[in-house]
């Protein structure tokens, strides 16, 4: 995906090969965000077994049955793309997302303080920690889908004739992506690292 948006920004290219990179870029990104939506009921089942977190039974059955839930809206947000119907269904997975990460950070910090309801106790700090940059990733991939978003409307009014302003903001808009997009590699290895190393 991080190749295939130059191309999205080339005006050396014809409109219709661009989209064709574009829709490149969605069906890599769809991947990425089926593994990173289903991360959070794995980790918190994990986390219920290992004996870090103390909801199980019922409590895991809801989080899968919401998570799979929310991932088949934002499929059909995918396969709906380019289409008002596709940006309906991005916008209401854009307000989960504003449910969902400031409760998953609030759940994580609370749990660094000693507060739960996460088990933190000496050896165990990283769970939380690493629930803490869970939602942080969470951030960056909602800037991320602004962006996206923002491409379906620009390139249907590139459609309609040149159109400079939207270049200059899709170039713009290119640029702050590629950014975001280190920053969201590092810490997804970050998350990684405190799953596989546990260092406090």
């Amino acid at each position: 995906m991080f190749q295939t948006s130059y191309n999205v920004v080339n005006r050396a290219l014809s409109l219709e090969e661009r989209r064709r990179h574009m829709e490149t870029a969605y069906r890599i990104d769809i991947l990425a965000r089926t593994g990173i939506l289903m991360l959070l009921p794995l980790g918190l089942h994990m986390g219920h077994l290992h004996g870090l977190q103390p909801y199980g039974g019922g409590w895991l059955w809801l989080i899968w049955g919401v998570m799979l839930g929310w991932l088949g809206l934002t499929w059909g947000a995918f396969l709906a793309r380019e289409t008002d119907l596709g940006l309906r269904l991005t916008k209401i997975d854009e307000v989960g997302r504003f449910v969902l990460i400031p409760s998953l950070a609030a759940v994580a910090i609370s749990s660094l303080l000693g507060h739960g309801p996460l088990d933190v106790s000496e050896g165990s700090y990283w769970y939380a920690a690493k629930l803490l940059l869970y939602a942080f990733t969470l951030v960056i991939g909602l800037g991320l889908r602004f962006i996206m978003r923002a491409w379906t409307v620009r390139f249907r009014r590139l459609a309609m004739g040149p159109s400079p302003a939207d270049e200059a903001a899709l170039e713009r808009e290119i640029g702050w992506g590629r950014m975001m997009a280190y920053v969201y590699w590092v810490t997804i290895a970050g998350v990684a690292f405190l799953g596989a190393v546990k260092p406090f």
